[in-house]
Formats: structure tokens, sequence, C-alpha cells
């Protein structure tokens, strides 16, 4: 079966199996997506994609079920990504199976996930008793949203981006919660807030902000929506540091969160789930 989307679940009827079923698992190269954007050779970034999954059950070993909260975190430079549909459908395939305990399941996880994505995935579980544990937050940064502004182009639009190359420059973190881009298949809505952390000319906020807003009629994987902004931006506006974060809304019981970043300080982001998350 070729591994391009259109083959994959997304968009077809299917059966839910409710027994392991890893082969349930679809990958996708990145590559396609990164010749797109003219990424060959050296990534000009690193990072990774931070999924939490909130569906999420199985049967002890004498038949009670199990539920846990898992974050699974996946390299950027990994060579596939994993269709959501098939990540859920995957994930449901635990649900009356038995296992002997939580750390099963999570080696089973891992050792699925990444061979489905060609590199180590790593996964931790919050099991119902630390649910507590889990905390709320929002992408920490200067809101774009507050700017008052006329858009009239709804697809990306990189030359739009401006940056301020004649004064000294700067170091800032902007936020906007008004990234929406749709499934590169089913053409269903992804809505998400992304955070843009830089040092180096002073990128103009609104062009910035309408750039992002062009995102609200295109089609692409989140991964490859998130890859595409931090490529427009480190082209057109140059700034020596740069690292986008997007925090997309949950479906089917999943969330996605790709980070991408190009300095070592930036530090991995801190998953904490936003409000409408």
């Amino acid at each position: 079966m070729s591994n391009s989307p259109e083959h994959s679940p997304l968009g077809k009827n299917s059966a839910y199996r409710t027994d392991y079923a890893p082969e349930l698992l679809f990958p996708i190269p990145r590559i396609g997506k990164r010749d797109e954007l003219g990424l060959t050779g050296t990534l000009p970034f690193f990072g990774v994609d931070i999924w939490n999954a909130y569906e999420l059950s199985w049967l002890n070993m004498r038949g009670k079920p199990q539920v846990a909260v898992a974050r699974i975190t996946v390299p950027a430079d990994s060579p596939n990504i994993v269709e959501s549909k098939s990540f859920k459908l995957y994930l449901n395939s635990f649900n009356q199976t038995r296992l002997g305990g939580p750390e099963a399941l999570r080696d089973l996880l891992q050792q699925d996930l990444s061979a489905a994505t060609g590199a180590n995935v790593h996964v931790v579980l919050t099991m119902q008793e630390d649910f507590a544990t889990l905390k709320m937050g929002e992408l920490d940064g200067l809101l774009l949203d507050r700017l008052d502004i006329e858009v009239d182009h709804y697809s990306p639009q990189p030359s739009i981006l401006k940056a301020n190359f004649d004064e000294l420059p700067v170091e800032e973190t902007l936020v906007s919660h008004l990234l929406k881009s749709n499934c590169l298949v089913t053409g269903q809505p992804d809505w998400g807030s992304v955070q843009i952390s830089y040092s180096g000319p002073q990128i103009d906020q609104e062009s910035l902000l309408k750039y992002l807003i062009g995102f609200r009629e295109h089609n692409e994987f989140h991964e490859q929506c998130v890859e595409r902004i931090f490529v427009d931006i480190l082209r057109a506006c140059k700034p020596a540091h740069l690292t986008v974060y997007a925090r997309y809304t949950r479906r089917g019981g999943l969330d996605i969160n790709p980070w991408r970043s190009n300095f070592t300080k930036a530090g991995r982001p801190s998953n904490l789930r936003n409000a409408r998350q």
C-alpha cells in the first residue's frame, strides 16, 4: 500500500478493532512536504511533535479496564509522521487487550510508534491517581490578536512578511490564537494557537498576523503547517534565532503539538494543555 495521505484511513469508514493491532498505524513520509518547502540536506530546525492521548484504555490480567493519559514525543527528524486517524484506531485496539501493567502498555506503544515513525519515540503514561498533576496554562507572549487589521486573503502568503532590517535587533515572543488550517485529506478544520519566539530584525506584527490568518483555507497536516510557518519566517525575516510552537485542539481524543527551533537555549516546551484543548 502506498503511504500517501489519500491511502490512509482518513475520510473512510473504518472497523474499530478492540484487539491489539499495531498494523493499523499508517506512516506518512515527511520528505514530500519538506521537498515542497525546499528543505533538502540538513534541516534548518530541530524539534518534536508532542501527542497527547486522552482516550486510552486496556484490560488488566483479570479483565478490569484501566485508563491513562499518554504523552507521546516524536522527534522532528523522524522519517515519518503517523496519520492521526490510524493512531486513534491503533489506540482503540487496546480496549479489550489484557496487559500485565502500565509498563507493558508503554513498552508496546514505544515499540510500535518507533517502528512506524522510524525514530525513537518516547511515551509517558499518567495514571488516574495522578490526573490532578496534569496542569493547564496558556502560551506566553505578546498577543497579536489585539491588532485591528483588515484581512481578505486566506491562503499562506510568505511574501507579505516584513521585518525592520534598519533598526537594532530585538528579542520577543508573539502569540496568536487565530491559527486555523484544514486536514490535508478531509478538509475538516484544525484549530490551534501558535507561539513564535525569535531574536533578530523586528518582525512587523500586522503582516505576521495576516500571514498566520492566511492558513485559514490551507490544507496541510499540523506538523507540515508549523514547518511552513518556520521556514517562511526564517527566509523572509531572517531572525538569528527562531522557535515556532503550535498547540492544536484535540480530535478523536488526540491533540498534536509541533515544536520547531534552531537554537539550543530554546528548551523543550512544557506541554501545558491550554483552555481550548
